[in-house]
């Protein structure tokens, strides 16, 4: 197990450039399961989830090639059903929380999926039962395995062939992200016309439905909670280039104002980051825009915003175009060097901010509520936080966690760093360039 040693009190500057996008990385490359074609993904992350499901895919069969860094083609033209219904591709799929996304392809191309229970942060309960009702609502039918705790999935004929699925309409008991993802990948090759209404519409579906449509899929209502899908047609090979990752953008911008003097980050793709700049607005930080490009200046103070009426800001994440999940820890981290106060409500997960007892460990004015909801009474600079020694619990936890200890008093310690790799690319490298002093342990 490796460790962060950090030494804080380092102020970062400089320029730095976002990733390829995690979470789309994990849909597009499942869905080159959809044809026996070759395709072309450029931007991907050297990450550990991105690599692992590369490496699944590999065992499946699919030939795998890399011409440069960050660019891979993929050809599924045979995949070996026999590993697919094997122990050891149940096990690695419980390792790893992306194997979900193989449910939908493997459904529509071969008529027949494992589903074993993914693996992936332990931020509580992430159910599935989004993906299932879309698949059964396509025909597909449901079969345990008891002595081996999985499902089988498999469309009403039993036959691998894409007409088994049918298309019909659909209203998502959620807006899941990978399950609109694993339900628009099952429907492309249904037969007929399949309408999801309450999809989920972040830029990553939108860049999953624009690569499906190159791939001669017929989507329509790309952008919004309602589409529609013509299927049947073969798909044929195709390129894409992913985005840059927002949450890495947020996370630099998090950076930035607790510890920066002075950072530009580039490539934003900033028409693809909704509301995230503003979020960090309300809390005080001054966000400048330079074409495509972030400048965050050094602030000797932000202000926390208070709605018009004068009451408590409040931050709470919602289904895209609202506040993503994935960085209200990013933010929580930020607010605690505030002046102000600020509540988060954290909705989706209710385990995601028992992090902030490592933050009151170093001395954050912070008030846990309940699982879901955290006051926290900013600093202003006035008190810093003081290092510690702790252990990263989760990818975004992970983070929020190394830049309190980039802008503390001494130098802290951070464990169990394989889940911040899990979402961050040569994170202690590309910061060190900025100024920060961070040393990783083996």
């Amino acid at each position: 197990m490796a460790t962060f040693k950090i030494e804080g009190g380092h102020l970062l500057s400089g320029t730095i450039t976002p990733q390829g996008a995690k979470n789309e990385a994990l849909q597009v490359i499942c869905a080159t399961l959809l044809t026996s074609e070759p395709v072309t993904i450029s931007n991907i992350p050297n990450i550990r989830d991105v690599n692992n499901l590369i490496q699944l895919l590999k065992d499946v069969g699919v030939k795998v090639c890399s011409e440069k860094s960050g660019t891979y083609t993929f050809q599924a033209d045979q995949l070996n059903m026999e590993f697919l219904e094997s122990d050891k591709f149940v096990e690695k799929c419980s390792q790893l929380r992306g194997s979900v996304l193989m449910i939908g392809p493997l459904l529509a191309r071969m008529g027949k999926a494992i589903i074993a229970k993914p693996g992936g942060d332990k931020i509580g309960r992430r159910r599935l039962d989004t993906h299932f009702l879309g698949f059964q609502k396509l025909g597909a039918k449901f079969r345990q395995l008891a002595e081996r705790d999985v499902y089988e999935i498999f469309a009403k004929s039993q036959k691998s062939k894409a007409n088994s699925l049918k298309g019909t309409y659909m209203l998502l008991d959620e807006a899941s992200v990978t399950g609109t993802a694993n339900i628009i990948m099952a429907a492309v090759l249904a037969e007929g016309t399949t309408t999801i209404y309450n999809a989920a519409c972040e830029p990553y579906i939108q860049q999953l439905c624009h690569m499906l449509n190159r791939m001669g899929a017929d989507i329509c209502g790309i952008g919004s909670n309602l589409l529609t899908i013509k299927g049947g047609s073969l798909l044929h090979g195709t390129n894409h280039r992913l985005l840059p990752d927002m949450i890495e953008v947020g996370s630099f911008i998090g950076m930035a104002a607790m510890c920066g003097n002075g950072v530009r980050i580039k490539d934003c793709s900033l028409d693809n980051l909704g509301i995230i700049p503003d979020a960090f607005r309300r809390l005080g930080v001054k966000i400048e825009v330079d074409g495509d490009d972030l400048f965050i200046p050094h602030q000797k103070h932000y202000v926390v915003d208070s709605f018009i009426d004068g009451t408590i800001m409040t931050l709470a994440d919602a289904p895209w175009p609202g506040l993503t999940p994935d960085l209200l820890s990013v933010l929580i981290v930020v607010a605690t060097q505030a002046r102000g106060s600020v509540l988060f409500h954290q909705k989706m997960f209710e385990s995601r901010l028992f992090f902030v007892d490592r933050l009151i460990d170093m001395g954050a004015q912070i008030i846990l509520c309940d699982p879901h909801r955290a006051v926290v009474v900013g600093h202003d600079r006035k008190v810093k936080l003081r290092a510690s020694r702790m252990s990263s619990p989760d990818i975004r936890a992970g983070i929020a966690l190394l830049i309190a200890a980039m802008s503390a008093n001494g130098t802290s310690i951070i464990s169990n760093i394989e889940q911040i790799d899990r979402g961050y690319e040569n994170i202690e490298a590309r910061l060190n360039a900025l100024g920060a002093k961070i040393e990783r342990i083996n």
